[in-house]
């Protein structure tokens, strides 16, 4: 009695699986409502994949905010190349104005227009010039701004070959390649994906010879790589993780075998990944038959399958962004990116919270204002108080970030009202105000009527100053941080004071006050941790401050220095601020110097050395860090003062 034949088994294909990242979605939104309007053309996106890179999950087809084209009138995206976690993979959005248009449209018709540019690609020889159209996707969405919701839908266009391919053998590479030849395949795998050139190719030829030695090459080179090998499979990203199933590019990846080279007997090379290097153990290796169709012609498209199934139904996804979606609050979340980011390996110990909770005030709103402005926006500090009694100039703009034209028209804005207006526009989620006031200075005689007005500036500015954390001083003239110096020492402020010279800097921290340590700190042993008070800006003159404005040049009266200070001397003036922050003594913390660096003596500090001062020049590109302690008679620190004050 004869034997049954034995069915074929029918080769399985895992199912590719979306992901849009909520970027896409906000740049899209902008697209839309900037420029596109009620256009509902088609648009050219750009989706990124890679190959699996874990055992137990598969990779995703993603969309980012860079999927989008540059220019919405441009057909195919700008992309760049050469991202081995990036592969680029063309598709197509349509986006439809209503959510009627979007239930009403031809979803089939759609996805058997992307299979014809797949075979078409395959007949005309392009999928061997760029593999990546076989993975070709479309996207159908409807996006309702008003209420920040999306519905959308993906297909991944798959041939269907008639008669269906049927697997012989799949097993893992490790078992498929002998010891030799899994040796040079995983390093072949490695060096191709290590190429800026190859990365992201992710159809590829593997070839082994007969002394076990392998390479990897193009598809175009196919009819090359005839007689010189032992081994020849057809390679290809798989993003599946499964053991028994290869991914979902390799059906068109068949259909392009079979419809080249004629091919009804296929080994096929499933490549996987672990920690950026091949695995062959997680990798596939199969055999299958690709069996001719009679009746099969270059201009007969095959039928087409692909639209993403949603929890095992064919119906689209949603997603409401209401909360995420608003532009401030993703604004936020990207730039707490960075500071996060830190905390993984740099800085396991930095507090955060510290750096957006703390209040800082701003005694001058020009060059110096401007720098620290923006350095402390990028440490996270969100609460900035200007003071400032100029105006816009014509000649600030070129030399203070915050200001541009159109602040200084006409009689020109008061700083400290176009500083908060920009940094509003910088980053909506500051929380920013602006103070017009003269800070009382003095050496400056005053009349009789404004008695009382610079009384109230001196009472607003110890208000002020109470009712911050931090304050820097960062004006014009040395006079007019006498009174903000005394504030602070009075009130126990951390005040960091910056000053140029034409091609100089200082940059130093005030210590703490005479008579305000709180009664945590009085526990600690200051006696072992800082013997003296670090000295104020003042605690070496040998005069009283004076009037340093009268009978002044042009070139005197105007801050003439070399454009490069301002920013140096800005951004160690914010570090330093930041350094007290994370310092366990805070305000107490000794004055440090730049020889600890290198004894490694400094493990109360997480960001390194904290100094008292740090002078500079740019005309010798020198930098000294050095230390000062606080004068019994110093005009703004000293107890006498304070205890008269």
């Amino acid at each position: 009695m004869a034997e049954k034949e034995t069915p074929p088994i029918i080769l399985q294909f895992a199912p590719l699986n979306s992901s849009v990242d909520e970027g896409f979605w906000h740049s899209f939104s902008s697209l839309k409502l900037d420029k596109l309007g009620i256009d509902d053309s088609p648009i050219s996106i750009t989706g990124f994949s890679g190959p699996c890179s874990h055992p137990q999950v598969s990779n995703h087809l993603t969309l980012l905010s860079e999927s989008l084209p540059l220019e919405e009138e441009s057909l195919i995206g700008t992309t760049s190349h050469g991202n081995r976690n990036k592969c680029p993979v063309p598709g197509i959005l349509y986006n439809t104005n209503t959510v009627e248009s979007f239930n009403k449209l031809d979803k089939q018709s759609l996805l058997k227009a992307e299979a014809k540019k797949i075979w078409e690609d395959i007949q005309s020889g392009k999928a061997l010039e760029d593999s990546s159209v076989l993975s070709r996707f479309l996207v159908i969405s409807f996006a309702d701004l008003k209420k920040w919701s999306f519905r959308y839908w993906f297909a991944f266009p798959a041939l269907v070959l008639d008669p269906p391919v049927s697997l012989i053998e799949l097993k893992p590479a490790s078992e498929y390649f002998s010891s030799e030849e899994a040796e040079s395949v995983s390093a072949a795998c490695n060096d191709w994906r290590d190429s800026d050139l190859t990365t992201d190719v992710p159809f590829f030829l593997v070839s082994v010879s007969s002394d076990s030695k392998a390479s990897i090459r193009h598809l175009k080179d196919w009819e090359a790589c005839q007689g010189d090998h032992q081994k020849l499979l057809f390679g290809f990203y798989d993003p599946c993780h499964l053991p028994s199933n290869p991914g979902w590019p390799l059906r068109n990846y068949l259909a392009l075998i079979r419809s080249r080279w004629n091919l009804e007997t296929v080994w096929f090379f499933c490549y996987r990944e672990s920690r950026g290097f091949a695995d062959l153990n997680l990798s596939l290796v199969g055999q299958a038959s690709v069996t001719l169709s009679s009746g099969e012609s270059a201009e007969t498209v095959p039928n087409s399958v692909g639209w993403e199934l949603n929890k095992g139904k064919r119906v689209p996804r949603s997603i409401s962004l209401a909360n995420s979606m608003d532009p401030t609050r993703l604004a936020v979340s990207a730039v707490d990116l960075n500071l996060k980011l830190m905390r993984w390996r740099a800085l396991p110990s930095l507090n955060l919270n510290v750096l957006s909770s703390v209040k800082c005030l701003l005694l001058g709103a020009g060059t110096l204002g401007c720098q620290v402005a923006r350095t402390l926006m990028g440490w996270g500090i969100r609460n900035i108080t200007f003071v400032d009694y100029g105006k816009v100039a014509m000649s600030n703009p070129v030399r203070q970030s915050l200001y541009t034209f159109e602040d200084c028209v006409g009689r020109g804005e008061f700083k400290a009202v176009a500083a908060v207006k920009s940094l509003k526009q910088i980053f909506p989620a500051m929380e920013t105000s602006g103070v017009v006031m003269a800070i009382p200075m003095p050496g400056h005689p005053i009349s009789s009527q404004e008695e009382d007005s610079v009384l109230g500036d001196c009472k607003r500015l110890s208000d002020l100053i109470e009712s911050h954390d931090a304050v820097f001083l960062l004006t014009d003239t040395r006079e007019s941080r006498w009174l903000p110096s005394l504030l602070c020492a009075n009130a126990n402020k951390i005040a960091i004071n910056a000053a140029l010279g034409f091609d100089s800097y200082m940059v130093m921290r005030h210590g703490a006050g005479p008579t305000s340590l709180s009664d945590d700190m009085q526990n600690l042993d200051i006696n072992k941790t800082n013997t003296q008070r670090l000295g104020c800006y003042f605690c070496n003159d040998v005069v009283a401050p004076q009037d340093s404005m009268t009978d002044r040049t042009l070139d005197q009266q105007c801050t003439v220095t070399r454009p490069g200070l301002a920013p140096i001397a800005g951004a160690l003036a914010v570090e330093l601020l930041v350094g007290v922050l994370q310092h366990p003594h805070g305000i107490n913390a000794k004055g440090d110097n730049s020889s600890l660096s290198n004894t490694g003596n400094n493990d109360d500090s997480p960001l390194g050395i904290l100094p008292h001062q740090i002078r500079g020049s740019v005309s010798q590109f020198s930098q000294i860090t050095l230390l000062g302690q606080a004068s019994n008679s110093c005009t703004a620190c000293s107890e006498t003062v304070s205890f008269s004050f």
